[in-house]
Formats: C-alpha cells, structure tokens, sequence
C-alpha cells in the first residue's frame, strides 16, 4: 500500500495505491466512514491518481496496456452510478505521456510529453489553453494556493537533468520570475506554500555537491537557503500552516525524519526505527503519516501523533508477508571513491562462498535501500547470497557521484560493480564461479553490458526491460528519455556516435559466453522491443544460449502473478546456471 493523498479541503477523502486485489489499483479510503473502495479495475493495473482539493473527484491516468500514454479520467469519490463510466478530466488536452499535474479549486495544470517536445495546459470551465511549450524537456512544478502563479521545470539550456525553474503567471502566461543556477546544478520545484497568499516556494537544489532546500519568496524574488547539520541528502514538504517544514534524510541508504521550524532554524527529530522512510506528509491536525519499512521487515504506513507517540494506520488485508534477514554494508575502495554495497545473506547458509546474484538498481538515478523486498527474499530463499551496489550514477551520494556517469554511462558504473564482485570473491563471500549478474530497466541495461565487457566474472546474466542495442532504442523511446539520454551522453546519436557505440551492450554481443535471460514487455516505451530483438537476434547468430519471456504489459507489470511468474523464471534460470555452469543448458 502507498500513504494515502487527501483532498487539501476534504481531508477525509483519501485515495491510495494497493495490490490487494493481485494487480495495483487506485482505492479510495473514506476517514469518516471507515469505508475503503477499489476504484479503478483493469487487466493492467493503475497507478496514478489524485484527488482535487474538494475531494468530489478521483483523477486517474489511464494509458494503453502499460504504455504510459494516454489521458487523465474522473470519476465521483463516492463511486460510479451503474451503468457509467469514468469521463475525460481535461477535455481538449491532447493524449501524451504525463509530464506533471496539479489540480487548483479553480483550474487545473497539466503536462503532456510527445515526440513534439513538452507541452503545458491550463484546464479551466471545461477548456484548455497552453501556457508553455518548448522542444525541450519540462514538466509541471506547482500552483501556488490562490492559483496565480505556476512554477514549471524546463530544459531550454539542453540538459533535462538539471533542469532550471520558471514561474509564470496563470492569467495571461507571463514569466514572473526565474530561476537558473548554472550548468551542471539542478533546481526540482517541491511545493508551494499551503497558506493561500502565500508565494514561497519550496525548491531542492545542489550548489554545494548536494540536494538541499531553499524557501524562495517569489512575491519579493527574494531566497532563504536551508543549511541543516546532516550528512546526507533531503527532501521536505510544508506543515499545514507553512512555519515548518517536514523533512526526510538520506544517507547510506537508510532515512531519518525531522521538523525544521522556519522561523527559529531549529531542527527536531522524529524518531522512527532505522530503515527506510517513503511518502511521508503532514495531516491538517498535524499528524505525520509516513510508510516505513526495513530489510527484514514488510512495509507499513505509520502515523505519529502530534505528541510524538507513534501508531500504525493502515496495512495490507490477507496474510502478512514473512519477515527477511538485515542487511549489511560494504565500503569498497573504487576508482571514483568508496562503492556502499548492501549485502544480504541467506539465512543458515552454509560456511564458505556462495552462489551470489549482483543486483543492480535501475535508474540510473535511484539507489538501493535498506527496504523489505519480497524480490530479494526469493533469491535469498533459493540459497543466493545478494549484492546490491550503489555504483555510480546512484543518488544519495552526492552530485559528484550521481553525475559522474556523464559521458560514459554504464561503463563507468560496471567500473564499480567490479570492486563490489572482486570484494566479494577475496573476501569468502562469493563463489567465483557461481554469480549471476541481474537488474531491471537500466539495471537490465548494465547485466548485458556486464556480459560483454566483464565476460570472465559471471556465469549467467538476468536483463528484465533492458537497453540492449542503445541507438535503436533511442530511435524508438519516449521524448522525455532521449532528453535524459542527450544530456546523458553529451549529445544525439547522430552528434556522437562513438560514445552510443562504446557504451552499447550490442557492440559487445561477440564476447558474451554465458547464457542470457531476457524478460521485456511488449508495450514498453521505455526500453522498447525492436531494439531487445536485435540483441537476440546477434545472440541467436552466434550459437549463444539465451532465454526470452515477452508479456504484454509496459516497462514492469502491475500485475502480482505476472511478477511471481517473472520471478520464479529468474530463479529458476540462475539455479541452472549456477548448479553446473553450462553442461545443464
């Protein structure tokens, strides 16, 4: 389950995400009544939605299949009358991948992606206006509380992964005050101030090597930069009155929670156990509401009262998903700096190395946490030991760290995944002949190039929804991804070839020499098909063993027993591979 959102003026009108029903779904949760109610009901699933301010509405996002593309609908909170359906939330703004939503008492503003570029709508008394378009990567930010102002990301300057801040006036789409901070340093709008008149404007920045808040005063086009005493990264929401701030903080892949007072700097904390903190907001009585979760423990959504007692708010009906083992951290000494890796054994495992799956994170921009994986518990369960790394390109760690990817991605991150394996191996933890390389998405994208340029340290690679064959790929994916990859690489494929080629898992296909699984969805926008199929097809030359599962669903699926099959497929494949390295294939 994810922590409920509520309507700003009806706070007992919430919805939810869940897969209680085996797919995830949109549910709505009626505080007054007590009643939960699923909501949305398709063979793929759900997973956007939101709530207007008066709550009478349900917004959810409707795309094709797991694609990503298609349009807000609506539907009453209080459900459909028989017979009806969910009806378009925003007539007149056209189909696209989402680039942003917020919805005002009095309008709405929407982003829609397309092959065009980003455009951003205005929704109001039943029609649509534009407000701002560019060729360029943007997405909207916020509307301030009285609906006079919308602060957007954009990425006119060419790199959409630092992106710069507009805010515009709704009346007449006017620039009212920007906000750039130069190359290489990102600006990420958070919120505007709950308070109605209140222009301040919560932002995230990295002037320093690291992502930090500051309270920018756009009536006065004046700044407040937050300087807190915590190593590590945040982000932060308002207090329902605006004098505070709820902040969470990461660091080594772990979270803490605190309240910042505005006026006074002092920083409190609210103490949870260790692990890891997701979705955490503050109710109108202010109440913190807050998911948590461990390694060795499923998730939950907490509540901590205002007196600083905790309880626990919702969790999932039906039987509780069994307990894991902690984790615990390796420092490896790496070419760019220090590689935290999580390590997770089996439980009773037998003394000595062991069979051992690398997993690596997607993203790139993401990083592994310490957070219940009921994916993790499998492979520990089979017996393998899992290793997940923090390479770099990771978040968390530092602007440095996340950006130094920049102009050779996935090579440089496999640099580091190579001092996590051979920490592994000298240590005793790892049979050296018995580990797997896998990951999903951008992680699927560093196991096949892990298999071409890292040949010797694996006996088998797992690629769920890769990048295989990086041009086709960026011929085919959505915008908003080849924005990210030209900023990325440095440029088009057409601008720089040799650094597509260099950092393409299909130029190394020759030098694959153990068998490959490959799961990808047919409807994926984001890794697309034809360039998985080209990859094969080399594989498929060169007398290669490999494996394929296609399912018809987008890039990962919504569905609990399309991901228990995917999963036991994985499985299944590595315990060949690693039981006796070829002869079993």
């Amino acid at each position: 389950m994810s922590v409920p959102d509520w309507a700003l003026d009806a706070p007992d009108r919430n919805v939810y995400l869940s897969n209680a029903s085996g797919v995830w779904e949109i549910y709505a949760w009626d505080r007054a009544s007590g009643t939960h109610r699923r909501v949305t009901d398709r063979p793929n699933g759900t997973l956007h939605g939101t709530l207007p301010p008066d709550g009478r509405w349900i917004w959810w996002f409707a795309d094709t299949d797991g694609d990503e593309y298609g349009s807000w609908v609506r539907e009453p909170f209080t459900g459909l009358r028989p017979g009806t359906a969910a009806e378009p939330a925003l007539p007149g703004v056209p189909d696209g991948y989402p680039a942003g939503l917020d919805i005002g008492r009095s309008l709405a503003a929407v982003g829609v992606s397309s092959d065009k570029g980003s455009t951003l709508l205005l929704h109001q008394d039943g029609s649509a206006r534009v407000i701002y378009e560019h060729e360029q990567d943007a997405g909207i930010g916020a509307l301030s509380r009285d609906e006079t102002l919308l602060a957007i990301s954009h990425s006119e300057h060419g790199d959409s992964r630092h992106p710069s801040l507009r805010v515009l006036s709704t009346l007449d789409g006017s620039t009212v005050a920007e906000k750039h901070d130069g190359e290489a340093k990102g600006l990420a709008v958070l919120d505007f101030s709950p308070v109605a008149g209140d222009q301040r404007l919560l932002v995230l920045h990295e002037r320093y090597g690291r992502e930090e808040l500051l309270i920018w005063d756009v009536a006065e086009d004046t700044e407040r930069e937050i300087s807190l005493d915590l190593p590590g990264e945040v982000e932060a929401d308002w207090y329902p009155d605006g004098s505070a701030l709820l902040v969470v903080h990461s660091y080594r892949a772990r979270n803490t929670m605190h309240r910042y007072d505005i006026a006074s700097g002092e920083l409190s904390t609210l103490d949870t156990p260790p692990g890891t903190i997701g979705g955490a907001s503050v109710r109108p009585d202010g109440v913190v509401e807050y998911g948590w979760t461990a390694a060795q423990q499923p998730s939950v959504i907490r509540s901590k009262l205002t007196n600083g007692t905790g309880t626990v708010l919702l969790e999932p009906p039906g039987d509780k998903a069994p307990g894991s083992v902690p984790m615990t951290d390796a420092f490896v000494p790496g070419p760019g700096g220090e590689v935290h890796a999580l390590i997770s054994r089996p439980p009773d495992a037998p003394e000595g190395p062991l069979p051992t799956v690398f997993s690596l994170h997607g993203g790139p921009h993401a990083c592994d946490q310490d957070r219940f994986s009921a994916y993790r518990a499998v492979w520990l369960d089979a017996g393998f030991v899992v290793v997940e790394v923090n390479y770099r390109g990771s978040t968390g760690y530092g602007s440095t760290w996340r950006d130094a990817i920049e102009g050779r991605p996935g090579l440089t991150e496999l640099d580091d995944v190579a001092v996590a394996h051979d920490w592994a191996i000298h240590s005793g933890l790892s049979d050296p002949g018995r580990c797997v390389v896998n990951g999903a998405s951008w992680g699927g994208y560093l196991s096949l190039l892990a298999l071409g340029t890292q040949p010797d340290r694996w006996a088998a690679g797992i690629a769920v929804v890769p990048v295989a064959d990086y041009v086709a790929a960026y011929d085919d994916e959505m915008e908003q991804l080849r924005s990210f990859d030209r900023a990325l690489f440095g440029g088009s494929p057409d601008e720089v070839p040799e650094v597509y080629r260099e950092c393409s898992p299909l130029t190394y296909v020759d030098s694959v020499r153990v068998p490959v699984l490959v799961l990808a969805g047919e409807n994926d926008p984001r890794c697309p098909i034809r360039q998985v199929e080209n990859y094969l097809a080399r594989l498929a030359d060169r007398g290669i063993h490999y494996e394929v599962y296609n399912y018809d669903a987008g890039h990962g699926s919504l569905v609990v027993a399309e991901t228990m099959k995917q999963t036991a497929i994985e499985v299944h494949f590595a315990l060949r591979a690693t039981r006796n390295a070829r002869e079993s294939f």
